[in-house]
């Protein structure tokens, strides 16, 4: 028996098939776009007035392979500084007489309170290193106008740091060069800051920014970084006004930039030395510019030079250098000449959220927040007046209630759409996992996402359009002599592009940048639909080619769509792994329901404005039939995809801890373990065998019978612990650490306790960090009458409470030294202070060792040891 097909099937599925094809397309031009292929490296030989990847990638190559650790407490570090120093000078003395260069290393010291991932700690800091160069004309003045470009030389703990953030040092070593070599003359003064305390909460621009002599003459900054190995070099923040933007649109070579990633910015886990230049301390005008692509190996022992993606240095390294000469012509940097206080406000300030955003690096639409007030406002407008010039031969109010209430009908079904395009893939994603044994099976496999999401994404968003004959029209086709078909586009068009222009509204009333997505969508639907509305004259409204002609001009738009949706897809996939773990139950499902979500939302935006005139080709149940059984056939493929790979390792934390009872006693110790994604330590213990064997875990372990281990026990790393759930600890010896080293922390009076009038005490002590070696951070966590204290001037941060305990002041102390701290805590009672003392030593003991190189290749381990102890005063 022969199979027979409705033709009209036959041709539903030739379109979707036309449009796999399209999107198909589209997606690789994106990945080509976003992984630099279109940039071609330059290699070690390159002219000298030209900047050059390879040589940049020879500096990468020193600091993260030839130096064993740029970890704060760590030889590496000191290394780097005079491996960093010594290029400089090198530099200094190719130049030119027409050119003055100094190079200064310089140790900071200070102590602040500041709020880091929500949570309010002080820090306190000493002899970190920061090595500066000043690149200036030979007549010019010390107190000249001067552009800062800042880049971090520290590494994050375990982390070679070739992408976070050699990469930073090794193009700006090339830049400097560049400067010298090129020719150029700079007309002001460029600033080349290499710091060496960013991991450690921005102490190395904090310290510049407080105490350097050229601190007053900085106008305008650049600060690069790294949340990845390569890829979009994104302008990820912008401010406090607008011209340093303005200056990026009008000078970048290769434009990365989008003023809605300051929306999203603060959604991610971390931050950059741009708050304190821009917002904490300085109020400098400035841009914050990030690789954001290669999130997998951000932080890991895996962020090593071949992680980094080519052309990556070359397009940073060429936009830099342009940015440089546009700020240091820029007659803004004249705002902030003579400027004695960072405290003053700029006239420009009003203006700070200015609208930008590229397109495919090739060129960027840039308009201010006035401009940006007025033509959001637009599509609104358009939608409200349309139905009323679409009537003037109806005359009647009933004629326009009625094309106006089609309009809102269309919008409704329309918004429908999208939200079930969002429901639909979050809804399955919640399915997977009740008959799943883990979660996050496409964090290794973004693929694997888009297969089981997409379809069933678009399912959602076509069931409004199924539907939409069961609910009549408020026109009468025959009275206005017209087409139902002619109608029910003509709503559905109108109801779309309200929606979008009641997005874009909605923008501008939240006072964000984000709009000019939804606004550049309304924008290009005009055209679209006159042509459309011009080719059904010739070629009727159930023609392929008409519908070819509403499709051709939205592929601009259509393009940049997958563009964004893509960048956004990406970074938010590979941030997964390192977002935090949500206590259960609901902890499990958190990264395949935000996973599926963000499908959802580019999916709606992506393929969204087809629908209104597209849908009825794929709104045929065999179409729907066919999406959801290739969402279920991909959730079943899915369980036989493992979540990470040495690609996309899974994050895990291991601490060695020494609970200390005096400076050379050990009172307990432990393993302690624990991961930042919703695939728990069971699930670690199940898959890496021989780290349960060693820690003698058999099959019925459970979280149940198993010991938790305590907040507490995280202090060391504080804030960054509070993205823990359900850590555990297993009891072990302590035989190692005490043959490696004779005295372990300890707190001391110094002085006796003074008591005021007022009965007040002030306790003086004195903090030894013992023999330890390569000592990361100390914390302290102070409970009790705690009224001040001698750090931040001598200002307490906002109390942190953990898991209901007693209020707590947390301060971080950094910056080796071979004298003690010292430092005066003050009680407002007689009620004792309890003090406990939270060390982070980067030296394992062999034991550990051991067990840390049982861990499969797809977890990356940080291991470190912590010395524990408690004091009351």
């Amino acid at each position: 028996m022969a199979l027979r097909f409705d033709p009209r099937d036959v041709s539903a599925f030739k379109f979707l098939l036309l449009l796999s094809v399209v999107y198909g397309i589209m997606s690789m031009i994106v990945y080509s776009v976003s992984h630099m292929k279109f940039v071609k490296p330059l290699d070690f030989h390159a002219p000298l007035d030209r900047f050059s990847e390879a040589r940049a990638i020879q500096h990468v190559r020193v600091l993260s392979e030839e130096i064993d650790g740029r970890q704060e407490g760590r030889p590496g570090l000191g290394k780097a500084a005079v491996y960093i120093k010594t290029q400089l000078e090198i530099i200094k003395e190719r130049a030119g007489s027409k050119l003055r260069i100094e190079v200064e290393e310089t140790a900071v010291n200070g102590s602040f309170n500041m709020l880091f991932l929500g949570h309010s700690i002080s820090l306190g800091y000493r002899n970190h290193t920061n090595i500066i160069m000043r690149i200036s004309s030979a007549d010019s003045a010390e107190n000249e106008p001067s552009v800062l470009i800042n880049g971090h030389f520290d590494s994050p703990l375990g982390s070679p740091g070739a992408g976070d953030c050699g990469s930073c040092v090794g193009s700006m070593l090339e830049l400097a060069r560049l400067t010298v070599d090129s020719g150029w003359i700079p007309s002001r003064p460029v600033i080349f800051l290499f710091n060496g305390a960013e991991e450690l909460f921005m102490l190395g621009a904090h310290g510049f920014i407080k105490t350097h002599k050229w601190r007053d003459s900085v106008g305008a900054f650049i600060n690069v970084e790294a949340s990845g190995s390569g890829g979009f070099d994104l302008v990820c923040q912008s401010g406090p006004t607008s011209w340093p933007s303005l200056v990026y649109a009008q000078s970048a070579i290769y434009p990365m930039a989008n003023s809605a990633a300051q929306d999203v910015f603060p959604v991610i886990p971390g931050d950059t030395d741009y708050r304190i230049f821009s917002q904490d301390y300085g109020n400098i005008p400035g841009l914050d510019i990030i690789f954001l692509l290669g999130g997998y190996y951000y932080h890991t022992s895996y962020d090593t030079v071949d992680r980094l993606l080519p052309g990556s240095m070359q397009a940073r390294g060429d936009n830099l250098f342009s940015l440089l000469k546009a700020f240091s012509n820029a007659s803004q940097l004249q705002i902030t000449y003579g400027r004695k206080s960072f405290g003053d406000t700029y006239s420009e300030k009003e203006d700070e959220r200015a609208v930008f955003f590229d397109y495919l690096t090739w060129f960027i639409i840039y308009y201010s927040r006035s401009i940006s007030m007025v033509l959001h406002r637009i599509p609104i407008v358009i939608f409200l007046s349309v139905p009323f010039f679409l009537c003037l031969l109806n005359f009647g109010l009933n004629a326009w209630f009625s094309k106006f209430c089609d309009f809102v009908k269309g919008m409704v079904f329309h918004a429908t759409g999208i939200v079930m395009a969002i429901i639909f893939p979050v809804t399955f994603s919640i399915l997977r996992l009740l008959f799943s044994s883990y979660a996050m099976s496409w964090f290794a496999h973004p693929f694997l996402a888009l297969m089981m999401f997409v379809p069933c994404s678009l399912v959602g968003l076509l069931i409004p359009r199924v539907i939409w004959n069961h609910f009549p029209l408020s026109q009468d086709a025959k009275v206005l002599k017209t087409s139902k078909e002619a109608l029910s586009d003509e709503a559905r068009f109108w109801g779309a592009f309200g929606f979008y222009a009641i997005i874009t509204l909605a923008y501008v009333v939240a006072g964000s940048s984000g709009g000019f997505l939804t606004f550049s969508l309304s924008a290009s639907m005009i055209p679209t639909w006159i042509f459309f509305c011009l080719s059904t004259k010739f070629y009727g409204r159930r023609s392929l080619r008409s519908t070819v002609f509403y499709i051709v001009p939205l592929i601009p738009y259509l393009l940049y769509s997958v563009y964004f949706g893509g960048l956004l897809f990406l970074f938010l996939t590979e941030k997964m792994g390192m977002m935090g773990a949500v206590p259960p139950p609901y902890g499990y499902y958190i990264p395949d329901i935000v996973v599926a979500a963000i499908v959802g939302v580019v999916t709606g935006w992506c393929v969204g404005p087809l629908i209104p005139t597209c849908g009825h080709w794929l709104a045929r149940s065999s179409v729907l039939k066919f999406l959801l059984h290739l969402s279920v056939l991909s959730f079943a493929l899915s369980a036989q995809f493992f979540p990470y790979s040495t690609d996309a390792p899974k994050r895990v934390v291991f601490q060695h801890t020494f609970m200390t009872a005096d400076a050379n006693q050990i009172a307990d110790s432990s393993y302690d373990f624990s991961v930042v994604d919703s695939n728990s330590l069971l699930f670690l213990f199940k898959y890496a065998p021989e780290v349960a064997k060693e820690l003698q875990i058999d099959s019925e372990f459970s979280f149940e019978s198993a010991n938790i281990s305590q907040p507490e026990t995280w202090m060391s790393i504080f804030p960054v612990s509070l993205l823990f759930s359900r850590s555990l600890k297993f009891p072990t010896r302590s035989d190692g650490i005490l043959k490696r080293y004779k005295y372990f922390p300890h707190l001391s009076n110094y002085k006796p306790t003074t008591t005021s009038g007022d009965r007040s005490r002030r306790v003086y002590l004195e903090f030894s960090l013992g023999s330890l070696e390569e000592v990361w951070v100390a914390v302290l966590n102070i409970t009790g009458p705690l009224s001040s204290w001698s750090f931040a001037d001598d200002k307490l941060p906002a109390p942190e409470t953990v898991n209901g305990g007693p209020p707590s002041y947390i301060c971080r102390l950094s910056g080796s030294s071979h004298e003690n701290w010292t430092f005066w805590l003050e009680a407002s009672s007689s009620e004792g202070l309890r003090v406990q003392v939270s060390v982070l030593d980067q030296v394992l003991t062999d034991e550990a060792k051991k067990l840390k190189s049982l861990f499969p290749d797809w977890a990356d381990v940080t291991a470190y040891s912590s010395f524990i102890s408690t004091y009351i005063f």
